[in-house]
Parts: structure tokens; sequence; C-alpha cells
């Protein structure tokens, strides 16, 4: 009976992840494994379990801390990708594109808004993975680089939209005092009107990661 309990702590330590139903006689005192009791999931292993098998038996494992993580990660990170080029084309579009540019843009950015997260999630698929997983030489394409690259995409949209509109809201007599005093476009542009448009361009960080956060297909 020692020797079966060795063996069998022996097969799960060298297969990890597996569920082993056996007897409690079985089990060494010394063993490589964790035990699973046939019991109720309660709040601490729901949210802190590290296992989502829910076809287990004769227990099934319901964890979503790796679910929850993945989210949160992929989320940020889409964030961190999308706030500056999302902050860079809306001041381009308020205060340096002509009137020609911003008409052509802004429709078009619009409509990028409105485009299913299935389509952004096939375009993931088939553009996407096979180029992460050739620039960084990776076995499959399909991480977590990828799905925040296709979030950040899907949210750039919303940030441009959102913040341009507060960018463009900021009155024309606080751009004029500023210049009138000597400052340059520039200057004007990141200490006078974006601080003065710092409400709407929260607001439009804030949408982004909440379509960011939505998305299932990424």
């Amino acid at each position: 009976m020692s020797l079966l309990a060795q063996k069998i702590d022996q097969v799960i330590e060298n297969n990890k992840g597996v569920i082993a139903f056996i007897s409690a006689n079985e089990i060494p005192k010394e063993h490589h494994s964790k035990l699973v009791r046939i019991e109720s999931i309660g709040l601490g292993s729901f949210f802190g379990g590290e296992v989502w098998f829910p076809t287990s038996t004769p227990v099934a494992q319901f964890g979503i801390y790796p679910l929850l993580m993945g989210t949160l990660w992929v989320s940020f990170i889409a964030i961190l990708i999308a706030l500056p080029f999302g902050l860079a084309a809306a001041i381009y579009m308020a205060e340096i594109a002509d009137s020609k540019v911003r008409g052509i843009l802004k429709p078009i950015i619009e409509l990028l808004a409105g485009i299913p997260s299935v389509v952004y999630g096939f375009f993931g698929l088939i553009v996407l993975v096979p180029l992460v997983q050739k620039i960084f030489n990776l076995p499959v394409g399909e991480t977590g680089l990828t799905g925040s690259i296709v979030l950040a995409i899907m949210a750039l949209p919303t940030i441009i939209t959102v913040a341009e509109d507060a960018i463009t809201r900021t009155p024309r007599s606080v751009r004029e005092a500023s210049l009138a005093l000597g400052a340059s476009q520039w200057q004007t542009i990141y200490r006078i009107v974006i601080p003065a448009a710092s409400s709407g361009i929260t607001a439009a960080v804030i949408l982004g990661i909440g379509r960011a956060i939505g998305e299932t297909m990424a």
C-alpha cells in the first residue's frame, strides 16, 4: 500500500494539473499535490481559486482568479497603449488639423466606434496573432499582448471622439489670452487647453476603459 501511494503521488507530480480521485488511505503523508475536498464552493475558493474546470469529477473547480486577473491586466495594458495615441489624435483634430481634414477624419473615427467587436476579434486573429508570433518568435500568437492591442484599437475611437469634443469646447477666449501673453501654440495646448478640458479627457479615458473591459471577443 505504501508503494502504491508513492507511485500515485509520483504520477500526479509528473502530470501537472491532473485531478486524481483516490482513497484517503492511498495518500502519503508527504505528497506533492493539493487536496481538493468534495464540498460546496465558498467565496474564497471562487475568487481565489486558480483552476476553472467545471466538468471535473467528482468535484467541479470554479476559480475565477486567473480569468479576473487576465481581464484586468489585458485591459490595463490596452489603456496604456490607447491613451497616448487617442489623446494625440484628439489634439491633432481639435487644434492642428484644418477644417477639411477634420471633416474627413471625424466621420471615419465615429464609424470605427460602430464596428462590432467580433470584427475586431477576427482581425486580431487573422492579422495580429501571426504578426506577434513572428516578431517575438513564439510558438503561438494568442497572447495577452495581442489581446491588449486589439482592445486598444477598439477603445481608440471612443477616446478620440470624446476627448476631441472636450478640447473643442474649450472657450476660444482662453486660447486667445494665452497667445496674447506670448505663449506658442504648443504651450497653449499643453498648459491651457488640456488642463481646461481635463474633465472631458478623464471621461473619455473612463469610457475607453469600459469599452475595453466589457469586450469579450478580443
